[in-house]
């Protein structure tokens, strides 16, 4: 690939940085900037005229989703760093604390911009026909209608609490919400000050009366408002505020525990009275009860943020229906692949012909689901194991595994308890499990198990064939509807054989000796990365084609960034698809000229890990080497979990991500972000009125190259990556 194509692709010359140190910490971006840098992309989206009014503000839900899980874990983490004193440098040379600060000021700058994108938003919803109203905006009819709302189906969900001496402070939970009040007795005047939680169990907005078919909603905070009387009796209303907390998230599990299951239920009960970390109020709160509720939550001042406008900004997905598809994305079915079609719903048989890649959501998550409910149905089958690090709460893949244990099948599920926010769902699945008679193990207390494979043994004739299943997403359907993940379907020995010395060395910690194909974290998983960039260098200093291309959420780990900066000296061109955090910093003069970023945002979530190497002849050849992944380039990844990178041997497969996914990724203009050598992430310019090639558009509409069957493949469109 040319500079030229750099260039066409939206991408700027290499900078001249003459102040940045190339071995000093100034080479790397930080973290969690980084990661901030991430949500005001997402939060772009919010105002993308390309992206339907429902979705904008759906995006604009999630940028305030992503914010509070970023507080409650990598903000507490390191606030709590700082409090200890704890003055190690991250990557970038900053301190805990003087990253806090960063934070803050960008945060808080975030949560402004959505104040503002959320007027904006209403301006545009008004317009429609759907209306956010307020107490000023309701008719004698809307309020006689919400008299029978809140005593049907609000009031005996509510505890009105006073704050004295005899009534302690409640509790608050994270991302609790409540109304504090200064009430006054009606007669003698005497003051109270009370508290009133809104329960997460009743939605945040009510809906109205429409006329016109319109839709009207009302904050339950202003409902609660209008029933104070009810609420209180004999007291009138002075002055009050509303307020959020976040708390402490991060989970500590004790390294001794007898018990892994138990001592998890213990922590879990513990993360909900974690310190708060956050909390934001309404304009105008008075002075001195947000004092008191600052005493009682034991909260500093900067930690507190006040907002001129909506608390809770998360809570707008709830006005994201299906009421009007016209203000939504298009509606689109996943395919089902016609390989599996041709063999009338085999997975098996289809599996046997060929090495097969579905990309999700793109070709149908079912077929995983199929893959293991017809496992689980077949006598043939003799035995299945299987990793789960997250999952739906009624998941269809724990039936299946349920039920081939009930029918005397070998089972083996391997429940990863630490997968965050998904642990009590994953205590209740192993129980679950536990109770249909499968062999249920946790893998290591000090090492997440974050690889994707099932494996099931079927009996054919005289032999045991082992078809083997490889993800770079979580075996959760729910999630698989909008997550770009790539599903590897194979019957090859090798890769079978590979995939169960894994599952021993997670249930018997018997670490394999050797491995044919895969590589694992984290044990050969960094060092095979590490060389695999090295060979690419030494082929671009012998004079041959250099080239790789790599597609992850995140990239932070610093051996693997110093190892792309010194292949880009020594001429390899480097393309790099990055959602989220990306700790490179990419067009810099003599450091990464040679290396470019982008990040792809858009109505599905990127989420698939590969990489592919040029092996001397460039990308895309049939000569390269290409790879997929559970895992992204982070410390975590490489070291701290068990994760897996396998290699597509298989042409078709191979042809399939170089010359479709990678290639449209690269190619995609529509829902791109460039990042430059300052950090600053834009979107390429385009004249208007000019065509933007969108990747999630062309999967959308054209099937995966080894998904096809009978017709062939030939009239499948491939791409290169300069192609728009």
């Amino acid at each position: 690939m040319t500079d030229a194509n750099f260039l066409e692709a939206g991408f700027d010359a290499a900078a001249d940085l003459p102040d940045l140190d190339p071995t000093g910490p100034s080479r790397f971006f930080n973290r969690e900037l980084s990661w901030l840098a991430f949500n005001w992309r997402v939060l772009g989206e919010a105002e993308n005229p390309r992206v339907p009014l429902l979705e904008r503000l759906r995006f604009l839900s999630i940028s305030a989703v992503n914010l509070d899980e970023f507080y409650t874990v990598r903000v507490a983490g390191l606030r709590e760093l700082a409090q200890a004193g704890n003055t190690t440098p991250a990557a970038d040379g900053r301190s805990p604390a003087e990253q806090l600060v960063l934070i803050n000021e960008d945060a808080r700058a975030l949560m402004m911009t959505q104040q503002r994108v959320l007027t904006s938003l209403m301006d545009e919803m008004d317009a429609q026909n759907i209306y956010l109203e307020r107490l000023a905006d309701l008719t004698d009819t809307d309020r006689t209608y919400l008299a029978e709302v809140f005593l049907n189906e609000v009031f005996a969900v509510l505890s009105p609490l006073a704050i004295d001496p005899a009534h302690p402070f409640p509790f608050i939970p994270n991302t609790g919400y409540a109304l504090a009040l200064q009430l006054e007795r009606r007669g003698d005047k005497r003051p109270l000050q009370a508290l009133l939680p809104i329960p997460a169990q009743i939605d945040r907005f009510v809906r109205l009366p429409a006329t016109e078919g319109g839709q009207r909603y009302l904050p339950l905070e202003d409902l609660l408002l209008l029933h104070i009387p009810d609420l209180f009796p004999g007291y009138k209303l002075k002055s009050h505020f509303e307020f959020r907390v976040l708390r402490d998230s991060d989970l500590e599990v004790e390294d001794e525990a007898e018990d892994l299951v138990r001592e998890f239920e213990v922590a879990l009960k513990r993360r909900r009275r974690g310190g708060v970390v956050r909390l934001t109020h309404s304009a105008g709160a008075p002075e001195k009860l947000k004092s008191v509720v600052m005493a009682e939550l034991g909260v500093h001042q900067r930690d507190v943020i006040e907002i001129d406008g909506m608390i809770g900004v998360n809570d707008l997905s709830e006005l994201v229906n299906d009421a009007r598809p016209d203000l939504l994305w298009p509606q689109f079915t996943p395919r089902v692949p016609e390989r599996v079609t041709d063999h009338d719903g085999d997975m098996f048989a289809a599996i046997r012909s060929k090495d097969m890649l579905l990309h999700h959501p793109y070709e149908t998550f079912d077929m995983v689901v199929r893959f293991l409910a017809q496992a689980a149905r077949d006598p043939h089958v003799v035995a299945i194991k299987q990793t789960l690090y997250r999952t739906s709460r009624d998941s269809p893949i724990v039936e299946a595994l349920c039920e081939a244990a009930e029918d005397g099948k070998s089972v083996t599920a391997l429940v990863e308890l630490k997968a965050r926010f998904d642990e009590a769902a994953n205590i209740r699945q192993s129980r679950r499990l536990e109770r249909a008679g499968a062999h249920v193990v946790y893998g290591f207390l000090d090492l997440k198990t974050h690889a994707k494979i099932s494996t099931v043994v079927r009996r054919e004739g005289s032999q045991l064939v082992t078809y083997t299943h490889y993800g770079t997403g979580n075996y959760h359907p729910i999630t698989a509807r909008v997550y770009t993940d790539l599903s590897l379907f194979t019957c090859d020995k090798t890769l079978g054989r590979d995939a169960t010395k894994v599952f021993n060395y997670l249930s018997g910690y018997a670490q394999p000796d050797t491995l044919d194909n895969l590589a694992i974290s984290p044990i050969t998983l960094k060092p095979r990365l590490l060389e695999m960039i090295a060979a690419e260098a030494a082929h671009a200093q012998a004079g041959k084609p250099a080239e790789i291309w790599a597609k992850m959420n995140s990239l932070v780990d610093a051996d693997v960034i110093d190892a792309l900066y010194a292949a880009s000296q020594a001429g390899v061109k480097i393309s790099l698809v990055i959602r989220g955090i990306c700790g490179l910093r990419p067009g810099v003069k003599g450091l990464s000229e040679n290396i470019r970023v982008k990040s792809i945002v858009g109505r599905f979530l990127e989420h698939s890990r590969i990489v592919c190497f040029g092996n001397g002849s460039g990308l895309p050849h049939k000569k390269s080497r290409v790879f997929i992944s559970s895992a992204d380039w982070m410390g975590r990844n490489l070291t701290r979990r068990v994760e897996t990178l396998v290699e597509i041997e298989n042409a078709t497969v191979k042809a399939q991500i170089t010359s479709q996914i990678m290639a449209a990724n690269l190619a995609d203009v529509a829902q791109s972000w460039v990042l430059d050598a300052q950090g600053v992430f834009t979107r390429p310019a385009l004249p208007e009125g000019q065509f933007a090639f969108n990747c999630h558009r062309f999967f959308m509409e054209n099937p995966s190259l080894s998904g096809r069957g009978s017709a062939g493949a030939a009239d499948v469109p491939k791409l290169t990556h300069t192609e728009d």
